[in-house]
C-alpha cells in the first residue's frame, strides 16, 4: 500500500456485509459499482452511481480508506488523504 496514506492503520480483515450495496439493496435500487469499507465490511455504490453510498459511508463513519469490490479490480481509496491505493 502506499506510505503517503495517514490512515492505513485502519485497515481490518474485514469480509463483506452484502453482495451488493446495503442501502441500494434495502431501497431496491441500483448501482454502477461497488466499493467495501476497509474498516467494518460495508458494501457501497461507488460515486459514479446516483446514490453514492460508498462516499456517504464514510461521511458517516469516518471510516476513511474503501478498496473496489469489482472483479479483478485490486485497489482502495482513501477519502481522508484524497489518494488512490495500490497494494502492488
Amino acid at each position: 500500500m502506499d506510505l503517503l496514506c495517514t490512515h492505513i492503520d485502519q485497515i481490518r480483515p474485514v469480509k463483506p456485509g452484502t453482495e451488493g450495496c446495503e442501502e441500494c439493496l434495502a431501497l431496491g435500487d441500483s448501482w454502477v459499482h461497488l466499493r467495501m469499507c476497509l474498516s467494518c465490511g460495508h458494501v457501497g455504490c461507488c460515486d459514479s452511481s446516483k446514490n453514492r453510498h460508498a462516499t456517504r459511508h464514510y461521511g458517516s463513519t469516518d471510516h476513511p480508506i474503501a478498496a473496489s469490490h469489482e472483479p479483478g479490480e485490486d485497489w482502495a481509496w482513501c477519502y481522508a488523504d484524497k489518494l488512490m491505493l495500490d497494494p502492488a
